[in-house]
């Protein structure tokens, strides 16, 4: 069987969350399915490190797909006739997109219809794009995958599609998640915060991900705590008027950091060394901060919206992302009380094995494989 890979998202560098979902589930698959020839789609020359096995075909497709008329054009045209030329039995396409001109078979996983619950957080050109095509694309598929119970109840009943069609296939935490020894921790404390202990957020500043609420939260609990600094570990590319605003009009905002862009490796020393991971976004389809923070061995205080109460169990310290006094009491109780981060971090040990690459590599396959059985008859 020939399947192809919608891959435009991989750009070394540059791999945001959909990416290394693609990532970590078809590294595995093509390596276990050696019977199988697999066509990834790029829009550009592609990086070696990408083609997985030897059973990995790396086909440029064009135009360059980063902008909505280019995006028709990347899956309506290129990919149709991609799908033609190297006789794909089977499309597979990771970032939600799909190719609505093709008999082809598609699998698509839609990740979280944030667009859809907060529009005014798109721009209005990619925000007409998402509303228009995403419903068509979700019809489109014979099979769609996401990445929480939240987001399946969400499609099905936002795009009327039936249940049935929609499967679950977490996400995890990278391996590069762990905790530090001792002597790192001590090491990045001091060079990060000068020693003093630190909370952290971990993602870029988009406005979904409520970063002036998490300010002005740590403003609070700084108000009543001194020592103490907070980490935004990430890019600030997207921060708009209201983030710069409300920094601002920080009184601590000298102890506010940010690291900017920094690798996995630094990501996870950075949060292994902190006395907690803040993660109180305003919706997620997912969410793998929070399981890397289980994995890094680190308190975890998220949102109890969404699919972050599915993802944390018990294991995390909910809050309602809309109150800043109810973020900043968090911190306190995780600045105050040693037997509480005992806890959250034994709760979050055990809670991070419920989240695995290798498990849900082995649940996408078998969509794959249940999608079209004669073709796969022979990969079990």
């Amino acid at each position: 069987m020939r399947i192809g890979v919608n891959t435009r998202l991989f750009v070394k560098g540059k791999m945001d969350g959909i990416a290394w979902f693609t990532y970590e589930i078809f590294k595995r698959i093509v390596t276990q399915h050696p019977e199988h020839e697999f066509v990834f789609f790029f829009d550009r020359p592609c990086n070696p490190e990408f083609l997985f096995a030897p059973n990995v075909k790396p086909v440029v497709v064009h135009p360059q797909a980063r902008h909505p008329f280019l995006w028709f054009l990347f899956f309506e045209i290129g990919i149709k006739k991609a799908l033609k030329k190297e006789k794909i039995d089977l499309f597979i396409s990771p970032d939600g997109w799909a190719c609505l001109n093709t008999d082809v078979k598609t699998i698509t996983v839609i990740h979280d219809l944030n667009f859809e619950h907060y529009p005014s957080f798109v721009t209005p050109i990619n925000r007409r794009y998402y509303r228009y095509f995403f419903p068509r694309f979700a019809k489109k598929a014979d099979h769609l995958i996401t990445v929480s119970q939240f987001s399946k109840e969400d499609i099905a009943k936002m795009y009327h599609i039936d249940e049935e069609k929609i499967s679950v296939v977490y996400n995890a935490a990278s391996d590069d998640f762990f905790e530090v020894d001792k002597k790192t921790k001590e090491t990045t404390i001091q060079q990060l915060s000068g020693g003093l202990p630190y909370f952290v957020f971990v993602g870029s500043a988009h406005k979904r991900k409520n970063v002036a609420r998490i300010m002005q939260a740590f403003d609070q609990f700084r108000e009543k705590h001194a020592g103490y600094k907070f980490v935004f570990a990430g890019s600030n590319k997207y921060w708009d008027d209201d983030i710069r605003n409300t920094y601002k009009k920080l009184k601590y905002k000298d102890e506010v950091i940010f690291t900017g862009y920094i690798s996995t490796s630094e990501m996870n020393r950075v949060v292994s060394s902190a006395l907690a991971l803040v993660y109180t976004s305003l919706f997620e389809g997912f969410g793998v901060p929070i399981v890397e923070g289980f994995a890094a061995h680190v308190p975890v205080i998220t949102s109890n919206v969404t699919s972050m109460p599915e993802v944390a169990g018990a294991a995390a310290l909910l809050v309602n992302p809309l109150s800043i006094n109810e973020i900043a009491n968090a911190l306190e109780q995780i600045a105050t009380d040693v037997q509480l981060r005992t806890n959250l971090i034994k709760l979050g040990k055990e809670r991070k094995h419920a989240f695995s690459w290798d498990q849900s590599a082995q649940q996408f396959w078998k969509i794959i494989h249940n999608t079209l059985p004669l073709a796969s008859a022979n990969g079990n």
